[in-house]
């Protein structure tokens, strides 16, 4: 009886996977958004606002350097008053220095912010085009192999990327 109730569902799952021919395609985000002209110049403006910050933090890292400098050279002649006054100036402009690196590069700091805002219009645009492709090549699922989908097995005439790509210099 058992053995009847599992041939059955095999067979009825066959059969369901036969009738229904879905369409699946890939595509490589990755290399649609490294070609746009938009994300290089996105990227640009990225860069040009990570070579000031790393800017600044050298010109603190530089005043830092000579405070402490000129503090070890000065020690042994201050008074207790002046060392104490010293290095609690060291130590403000450490933490300056800390504060001012977290703001920028940590998680939640102006980098990714930035990130995000200069990237989403392109991100948008990139999404836009792959539904486009999609519904007028009638596929049912596209999967990007570029994130963190793995496909063990792709066809290389399921891969929409260049169909995107072309999609999106057509605009």
């Amino acid at each position: 009886m058992k053995f009847r109730i599992l041939i059955s569902a095999v067979i009825l799952l066959i059969s369901s996977c036969v009738f229904s021919q879905e369409k699946i395609g890939y595509v490589d985000s990755k290399i649609i958004i490294d070609g746009m002209e938009d994300a290089k110049d996105a990227q640009k403006n990225l860069d040009n606002l990570v070579s000031g910050w790393k800017s600044q933090i050298q010109q603190l890292d530089d005043s830092l350097k000579t405070m402490k400098d000129d503090y070890e050279k000065k020690k042994l002649i201050l008074t207790e008053n002046i060392k104490k006054q010293r290095e609690d100036s060291i130590s403000t402009l450490e933490k300056r220095i800390a504060d001012f690196q977290l703001s920028k590069f940590g998680e939640n700091g102006e980098y990714f912010q930035k990130q995000n805002e200069l990237m989403k219009p392109v991100q948008d645009k990139v999404f836009k085009a792959i539904q486009d492709v999609a519904k007028e090549g009638g596929y049912d699922f596209v999967f990007d192999r570029s994130s963190e989908l793995t496909l063990l097995y792709m066809n290389d005439k399921y891969d929409l990327t260049q169909k995107v790509i072309r999609k999106l210099e057509n605009k």
